[in-house]
């Protein structure tokens, strides 16, 4: 037989397109349009619905950037189509490839019920199966004009991402607004095709299978008469039975599809934009629900689903009446689907606190599966976080973006820095968008890489990042894709029943040990400086607020504030959101993050200020109150008393200009270009800068990624750099006089910046703080801070959840060199035996850390350390990080990984200065510095109990004493959620507990006071 595939698969197509997708709605009626635009921010659901509009028609110009307008569309059921299936098609002038990522609405009924939302997939609304002639129909339907940013040609900049500069002219055009006659049959009969053309493409040429479809679909096209296909439709389906009900091959890959709606919390559109898109999203779902009973669908994110419980109530009675059905299913217990590099060890632990709560709270959902499809990378000491949640999966799918790579498995165990293990699966589906194409499910099955041993995989399934979810046509592909000979058996599942059957025909696969990374999208660790300390302020002013008004609580008695610290914590938490916290969404959304940020300091400053004051008292004895987990100059840690004074530091102006700062512990040399030179560690007679290259050097390179220029850096930057060595000024600053310490301050100009440095020595410190203010203007430019140290050591150290994660400092392996900019949170260390430096940073993420054998000279090795400080991509934000920002590294020269622990906390959480009747003794104490207390609270259930939570932090064994200076009854070990642990016994507490920890491990006790 001749081979005519080609001919049959461009038939097929050109009939889909031209003739039988036509007839789907073979007779249509135009419907009558009245519009009210919302003048400003989108009105409630009632001031919309009560609005008077104004005429309208097909054609018109519509929407502003980010408007609302209300159209109310009305038309009457022709009597010639009564017993027939009506629908209204209601086209706002969409792009069907840009699903949400433009023009959506929301449409009701004339009472302000939801029917369901509309989108470029979906702009369809059944008005009946059965319809009468003559029925008047009218909807409303609450569009939103949101603008296409990221468009054909992605990336350019744009001034549309910002209400504030945005223009005003309307955006779209009104395409269709009908009632139609909808023919199931043809409908179905495209279903089939698609499904038959898209396996028939993906099967081997040589098989047979795939010309049995091709002899069955050239049949079909056969009985199909193009002047009216919806005459002939039925007969054409009859020719497709055949290939359609043969079963798939018993060891056919299986695939549990995930009704998903990735919906980014904030990206490409504002904070309340995706309070809308979500009640648009969910609309559909529970629309979708009610007309197919083998669907289900699962949303993560607890924010999401109190935003609808709060914002729309009439969405939320659907989605409550769905859940108890049991096919709308909560899953992944967290917040939001949280970035997992930046946030710190107790804000990771909160995301599992108040998402899981929420889902146990409103509908009893334990959840035991975390759902992190998109996030970028994760960190290495979010195994046992997940595990002290209560949860033992975990499901992500972004590490296929990975660039140089292939990771190796999709189900695995991934192992976390203490050791703990956690079952997760990385969908070969490749996509967490999910449309059943044959070429999708195809490609699970192809590149599924336990084959063999496993055939369980997953695919989330619907449109998502701006929302939209599962429609009927991935529903009906996905039923005839349960069976089907040449394709992988499709089921709709829940996550759980996935995960049950994974793990059960998998209990034994391989190991992953450490992080996660994700080779790609490696800038989002610099990306937007302001939302980054933001963050980090506010996570340590939460620790601070929760430790005085706690400690304030037992001793005076003074009210908890739980209400507000459980409201503050969930807007932190929101906004660790893997699009916002890296500094990836648009100009609107940095600036309102920066105000909310700005506005709980306040809230949370002012909280601070009151416990100090109830626990100080009245008088005039100057106190230092310690929040931080070390003793510092005689204040205990969670204490206050009068700080120990130290010897004072000297400031030596040498012959050539240069400054010696020198305070009997370091002596820092900073030359006449304001470099350091020198940092000699006194006690150890060690001198921590490599030979003949200076230190604080700051460096900028080029930055013009390939794609994704908020997000990448790709390895090329480092081709082309600039050291900024010129100084405009060098000289003692004034203003370091007070308590003894000395500095050097440093302005340097260069392009159309500004940079002002203070190196400041303090009496009895063994660190040099460096504060750098710069007054940036750059465009697509990478600015570096460098440290080259005259230190050998294969590995170096970052802080990260919990602990310390150890990367390479070589580049033996691509999985090695691939890691060119990563992740810490207050420290980076690295040592030889004996010996380490570290620099701490209060409010930096990303740095990068290379090595070079010194040929001349010594032949000894130089580890460069650099810290990452601003950027300057041009989208989504076209003014990323312009203005002024201000850091703080310290260098702390023969660190321990202790001593890096403890500088970087008292870097980042400084004594508060207060006057009192004296002093104020700690809550608890803890007699050993490894182990590190990163919570000490009041329960949140309100019962007056005292929650301590603490790890290992060095990375060894620990044995350590915590005292309780309160009336203790008992103490029981619990999860993060403050529930006893299964087995675990409430031990009376007789003044002391001693404790017993694994390298890293996490613990959190809970005290009962009598």
């Amino acid at each position: 037989m001749h081979d005519d595939r080609g001919l049959v698969e461009a038939r097929l197509k050109r009939v889909l397109d031209e003739r039988v997708r036509p007839a789907v709605h073979p007779v249509s009626v135009p419907m009558r349009i009245a519009v009210w635009e919302a003048p400003g921010e989108p009105v409630p659901v009632a001031e919309g619905l009560a609005a008077v509009p104004g005429p309208a028609a097909v054609g018109d110009r519509w929407g502003r950037p980010w408007g609302t307008s209300w159209f109310t569309v009305t038309g009457t059921v022709p009597a010639e189509w009564t017993g027939r299936t009506v629908e209204a098609i209601l086209d706002l002038g969409f792009d069907e490839n840009m699903t949400g990522f433009q023009c959506e609405g929301l449409v009701y009924t004339p009472n302000g019920t939801p029917v369901k939302g509309l989108n470029p997939r979906n702009h369809w609304v059944r008005v009946a199966a059965s319809a009468e002639g003559g029925e008047e129909v009218e909807y409303r339907v609450e569009a939103a004009s949101n603008p296409v940013l990221l468009d054909y040609h992605p990336f350019l900049p744009t001034r549309l991402g910002d209400i504030e500069t945005s223009h005003s002219d309307p955006l779209y055009r009104l395409a269709r607004m009908d009632l139609a006659v909808f023919d199931e049959t043809v409908w179905q009969l495209v279903m089939d095709l698609e499904v038959l053309g898209e396996l028939m493409a993906e099967l081997p040429v040589e098989s047979a299978r795939r010309y049995e479809i091709v002899r069955a679909v050239d049949r079909a096209l056969d009985a199909v008469d193009l002047q009216d296909v919806n005459a002939t439709a039925g007969k054409a389906r009859s020719l497709l039975e055949e290939v359609l009900s043969s079963p798939a091959e018993p060891s056919a890959h299986r695939v549990s599809a995930v009704g998903h709606a990735h919906i980014d919390s904030a990206w490409l559109w504002p904070l309340r934009e995706t309070v809308r898109k979500v009640a648009r999203t969910t609309s559909n779902m529970t629309a979708l629900l009610e007309e197919e009973p083998d669907f289900v669908f699962a949303m993560s994110q607890a924010q999401q689903w109190a935003w609808i419980k709060e914002h729309r109530p009439e969405v939320w009675t659907k989605v409550v009446a769905a859940f108890h059905d049991g096919r709308f299913v909560p899953t992944g217990g967290m917040w939001v689907e949280a970035d997992t590099n930046m946030p710190g060890s107790e804000a990771m632990a909160r995301q599992f606190v108040h998402g899981k709560r929420f889902f146990i709270d409103e509908f009893g959902v334990d959840n035991e599966e975390a759902w992190l499809p998109d996030t970028f990378g994760f960190a290495a000491g979010l195994p046992q976080i997940i595990k002290a949640a209560g949860s033992k999966w975990l499901l992500t799918q972004k590490i296929s973006w990975s660039q140089v790579n292939r990771f190796p498995h999709h189900t695995f165990q991934w192992e976390g820095i203490d050791g703990t293990r956690i079952f997760t699966h990385f969908p070969p589906v490749d996509t967490y968008n999910c449309a059943m194409k044959g070429s999708e499910i195809a490609h699970a099955a192809k590149n599924f890489k336990d084959k063999g041993v496993a055939r369980h995989s997953l695919a989330p399934t619907g449109w998502g990042d701006g929302g939209g979810g599962t429609t009927r046509e991935m529903v009906a592909k996905a039923a005839r894709l349960r069976d089907l000979e040449g394709s992988p058996r499709v089921t709709w599942e829940t996550p759980v029943d996935f995960f049950e059957k994974a793990q059960a025909e998998y209990p034994d696969p391989p190991v992953w040990v450490g992080e996660l990374y994700l080779e790609l999208h490696r800038a989002t660790l610099t990306s937007q400086a302001g939302t980054k300390q933001g963050n980090r302020r506010s996570e340590h002013l939460l620790r601070e607020a929760e430790l005085w008004a706690a400690t304030a609580s037992v001793r005076t008695g003074s009210p908890y504030p739980y209400e507000e610290l459980d409201r503050i914590w969930k807007t932190v938490l929101l906004h660790q959101f893997h699009d916002i916290l890296p500094g990836s969404s648009i100009a609107w959304v940095h600036r309102e993050a920066e105000a909310t940020y700005r506005r709980i300091a306040g809230e949370l400053t002012a909280i601070i200020e009151g416990a100090q004051d109830a626990l100080a008292g009245e008088g005039g004895t100057p106190l230092l109150f310690n929040a931080a987990p070390h003793a510092w100059h005689g204040v205990p840690a969670g204490g206050a008393r009068v700080p120990v004074p130290a010897e004072g530091a000297r400031l030596t102006e040498i012959g050539d200009g240069s400054y010696v700062l020198d305070n009997g512990l370091l002596r820092i040399v900073v030359d006449t270009r304001g470099l350091v030179v020198s940092a000699y560690d006194l006690r150890a007679g060690r001198e921590a800068v490599a030979p003949g290259t200076p230190a604080n050097l700051l460096q900028i390179h080029p930055d013009f990624p390939n794609m994704w220029d908020a997000w990448d850096v790709d390895a090329f930057y480092r081709n082309t750099v600039t050291d900024l060595t010129d100084a405009d000024e060098v000289g003692p600053d004034p203003e370091a006089t007070e308590d003894g310490t000395v500095a050097v301050r440093i302005t340097r100009s260069f392009g159309a910046s500004k940079a002002v440095q203070v190196l400041s020595l303090r009496p009895g410190s063994r660190r040099l703080d460096i504060d750098t203010e710069v007054d940036w203007h750059e465009t697509e430019k990478f600015l570096k801070l460098a440290f080259p140290l005259d230190v050998h050591a294969e590995r170096y150290a970052s802080e990260t959840q919990f602990g310390h994660f150890y990367r390479a400092t070589h580049t033996n392996t691509s999985w090695d060199a691939a890691k060119f900019e990563a992740c810490n949170h207050r420290f980076v260390h690295m040592e030889e035996p004996g010996w380490g430096v570290a620099l701490v940073t209060d409010s930096t993420y990303g740095h990068d850390v290379t090595r070079q054998v010194r040929e001349d000279g010594d032949g000894g090795t130089t580890t460069t350390l650099r810290a990452s400080l601003l950027r300057a991509p041009r989208f989504p934000d076209p003014e990323t990080d312009q203005g002024v920002h201000r850091f703080r590294h310290s260098l702390v020269p023969g660190a321990t990984i202790e001593d890096a622990v403890r500088e970087g906390y008292r870097v980042n959480l400084p004594g508060r200065e207060t006057t009192g009747a004296g002093e104020v003794a700690p809550l608890l104490t803890v007699d050993d510095d490894a182990v590190v207390v990163t919570a000490l609270k009041l329960a949140d259930d309100g019962s007056g109990d005292v929650v301590v939570r603490f790890h290992e932090a060095r990375g060894g064994r620990a044995k350590a004493v915590l005292t309780p200076d309160f009336d203790a009854v008992d103490v029981v070990a619990t999860d993060l959620l403050e529930r006893p642990l299964e087995g675990a016994v409430a031990e009376p507490v007789d003044g002391e507990v001693p404790v017993e920890l694994r390298p890293f491990e996490l613990r959190t006790l809970r005290f009962r006071r009598g």
